[in-house]
């Protein structure tokens, strides 16, 4: 085994877990076509709209063979339902709240501390925040970075799982918490640590905690000043950040309900981040809950502790960040760690990240699928099965591995193929018709929703398939 594989404890990798993109013998693929190039295009302008499935602006790069050979930006980014005039296009360069995408930047942090002898992968995380956390069920079970990392942790979201800065994380998990909602934030028996998979987005803000803890930063700002300076992105979970020239390239997220109250004949109506050019104070955040947004609130920062409650800066979806910015995570992923040609994360653990934690097993059910879209998880990557019900090319079988994000109608998604140093990134910045609620949202080939079928299979089929 390699002596730094050995000495923090990752296992050697089994034959097929470690991706051919890793590998120096990975086949290498060609340009896109004029032909090819010209249909994408085409798919992507017949997305754009303001009804149904329709989205209202779209933006999309390829790399094949580790270089960039596509980018594309349509529909809007800014919409002023009163003046159109006052409308901004899409473009490559804006920034938007990229929902679940922003896991695999508080992974990489993980993983860049794990490196340097700050946290063990497999080690209990109690020891990291301060206080012994078990689920009451299994209080002989550790929980791991790991677990955590991997949504094996029994750990649950609740109805609310980023509370203000002046509150401690282990009010979700003491009985006598202000957040413990008759223990919601623990999975019941027969659901063990490490065993059983649920996406629980509470992981990451304790990730986040516990890189405050071990670096005594707060998390935004220890973001932007390392993994996120490294691969030269400006973005951040901040908005106080931005000065006047970020808040215009600043997008919006958009959906076509107000209270939950769908109209996708009316206008659109933004969700988040709809600032209008006013310069926000950095020593203030904001709070919101997807399923709680009444409870949306400002709070002052002033005298926040690091290390007790890094749900604040939503570690797990809280990055504002633009295509372009994200193409250098692509680049560093088809490249095992490397950025420009630095080391940023190394490769054993790059190749560790993308390597399959769990996979669900029908004669044994061992957790939750949401409909058939995840079939399997490893840290912070979320694996596409071309043959399963995680597909996103109906004739075809093309296996991905990346994160796909999903918030307030922002839908993301940074892939790459694990045959070659081919890969994607989407994002699309609104919905007009209910995700669950209403069938269209629904796949039609897959147990994805129809927006990420349609997205996904545009791409893959003028990218990899011509």
């Amino acid at each position: 085994m390699n002596k730094f594989l050995q000495k923090i404890g990752i296992a050697s990798f089994v034959a097929g877990t470690v991706f051919a993109s890793m590998l120096p013998n990975a086949v290498q693929a060609a340009g896109m076509s004029s032909a090819a190039k010209a249909g994408l295009d085409k798919e992507i302008t017949e997305m754009i709209g303001n009804d149904g499935t329709h989205v209202p602006g779209l933006s999309v790069i390829v790399y094949k063979d580790g270089k960039k050979v596509y980018s594309k930006a349509a529909g809007r980014s800014y919409i002023d339902a009163a003046d159109p005039s006052k409308d901004k296009a899409m473009n490559a360069d804006t920034r938007f709240r990229i929902a679940s995408v922003s896991k695999q930047f508080t992974a990489f942090t993980i993983m860049q501390l794990i490196a340097d002898g700050k946290l063990s992968l497999d080690g209990d995380v109690s020891k990291y925040l301060g206080f012994n956390l078990r689920n009451p069920n299994y209080p002989d079970t550790p929980i791991t970075i790991r677990m955590l990392l991997s949504h094996t942790s029994s750990l649950r979201d609740g109805r609310i799982y980023s509370i203000p800065p002046q509150d401690n994380v282990q009010e979700f998990f003491q009985p006598t918490g202000r957040y413990y909602e008759a223990g919601a934030h623990f999975a019941p028996l027969g659901q063990a640590p490490g065993k059983y998979f649920k996406y629980t987005n509470l992981n990451y803000g304790l990730l986040g905690t516990i890189i405050e803890k071990v670096t005594g930063e707060r998390f935004d700002k220890y973001q932007r000043e390392h993994i996120l300076k490294q691969l030269d992105i400006k973005g951040s979970y901040n908005v106080g950040d931005f000065d006047a020239q970020d808040l215009k390239r600043l997008g919006v997220i958009y959906q076509k309900q107000k209270d939950n109250v769908w109209d996708e004949h009316g206008p659109w109506i933004a969700q988040l981040d709809d600032y209008r050019g006013k310069l926000q104070n950095p020593e203030m955040v904001l709070i919101n809950n997807p399923d709680q947004r009444t409870g949306d609130s400002w709070y002052s920062l002033k005298n926040y502790v690091p290390g007790t409650n890094a749900t604040i800066f939503s570690p797990q979806r809280g990055l504002r960040i633009s295509s372009n910015e994200l193409s250098h995570l692509l680049e560093m992923l088809l490249n095992r760690g490397y950025y420009k040609g630095k080391e940023i994360v190394k490769p054993e653990l790059i190749n560790e990240m993308l390597t399959l934690q769990w996979r669900y097993d029908p004669q044994n059910p061992n957790g939750s699928t949401y409909g058939g879209s995840i079939e399997g998880y490893c840290l912070a990557e979320q694996p596409i099965f071309g043959a399963g019900t995680s597909r996103v090319v109906k004739d075809h079988e093309i296996d991905l591995r990346g994160h796909l994000g999903e918030a307030y109608g922002l839908l993301s998604g940074v892939m790459i193929r694990p045959d070659s140093k081919d890969g994607f990134i989407y994002i699309a910045n609104g919905e007009a018709v209910a995700e669950d609620d209403d069938p269209r949202s629904a796949g039609n080939f897959s147990g994805n929703y129809v927006w990420e079928e349609n997205i996904m299979q545009a791409i893959c089929t003028h990218a990899f398939l011509q």
